[in-house]
């Protein structure tokens, strides 16, 4: 089964990078197939660079930056479903 890789980017002080951990934590959770981590873009900040990170939260999803703030359970669950289904592909937006 193939896992999609998830990557939160957060900084000390953000006020909505914990709550898009709490979220992502559940979701991956919920669905499983799931791999997160978090990313200090002080810490790692080449890696934040390479992918356009310019504001946290954010999200990656298998090495895309798909969210540049704190999205919706819901919305954050739905991509992941997608991504799950379609062996990791990205699905296209709409």
């Amino acid at each position: 089964m193939h896992k999609v890789k998830v990557e939160v980017f957060t900084a000390p002080g953000c006020s909505k990078c914990g709550q898009a951990k709490v979220v992502l934590q559940r979701v991956a959770e919920e669905l499983g197939g799931v791999e997160w981590r978090e990313v200090n873009v002080l810490e790692d900040l080449d890696r934040a660079v390479a992918l356009g990170v310019l504001s946290t939260p954010a999200i990656a999803i298998d090495g895309e930056l798909v969210y540049t703030g704190l999205p919706s359970a819901a919305r954050l669950r739905s991509e992941l479903e997608r991504r799950l289904a379609a062996g990791g592909t990205p699905a296209a937006e709409g």
